[in-house]
């Protein structure tokens, strides 16, 4: 059985939602991060020399890296659920935002996060130019959703599993208001409603509340 090592409000929630969605059996072993570093605890480390979340372990092997774990799981378990193969119409689409998430919008927060916490002045040059790239990701993907359900278009995918974690969770670390992008919000609205997803969080972090809003 798929074993999920899940380190609480982490990006590791999105391997907890694709096992949900694919309705796979897995075991979950949680962590909770350390109280004053906010970081993982020595027990993710001793698995990994990193403290990686998530991190799976299925026949004797483990594996790191939310992005690599999720094309494992769905090449293995999926079943062609939840991915677009190449010769579909938005496979291309499917595939740009799978990436996105961790090349392009992860990393806008994080370097949005961590010079705000730099005690840089407020007219800071760089705190600017964080911003104005923060701003054009939220904007592409607000774009993208004025004209389709999800992300990779009608369908719901893996795509949107990778991307939601940044948009709601990751604003525990770093508050973002998302009222100027309403069409993420809207789809925000849609993740929320999903029982897999629902399912998921109530497992994984039953402790929070996800933030749709």
């Amino acid at each position: 059985m798929l074993k999920v090592h899940h380190l609480g409000h982490s990006q590791s929630e999105r391997i907890v939602w694709l096992c949900e969605e694919l309705a796979i059996p897995y075991e979950l072993v949680k962590y909770t991060r350390d109280p004053v570093t906010r970081m993982s605890p020595p027990e993710l480390k001793a698995l990994h020399p990193l403290g990686a979340a998530p991190l799976v372990e299925v026949d004797g092997m483990l594996l790191a890296e939310s992005g690599a774990i999720a094309e494992f799981i769905l090449a293995r378990y999926g079943h062609g659920h939840l991915r677009h193969e190449s010769n579909h119409p938005n496979f291309a689409p499917y595939l740009y935002w799978f990436h996105f998430a961790n090349g392009n919008l992860q990393p806008a927060l994080f370097r949005s996060m961590t010079v705000g916490r730099c005690g840089l002045a407020a007219d800071h040059p760089l705190r600017a130019a964080v911003r104005q790239r923060l701003d054009m990701v939220l904007a592409l993907i607000d774009e993208r959703l004025a004209h389709n359900d999800y992300l990779a278009g009608a369908e719901f995918t893996a795509a949107d599993i990778m991307s939601v974690f940044s948009l709601t969770t990751m604003r525990l670390f770093h508050p973002v208001d998302l009222a100027p992008y309403p069409n993420i919000l809207a789809y925000l609205q849609r993740i929320g409603a999903r029982p897999a997803y629902q399912r998921a969080m109530s497992k994984g972090d039953p402790d929070l509340a996800p933030m749709l809003i």
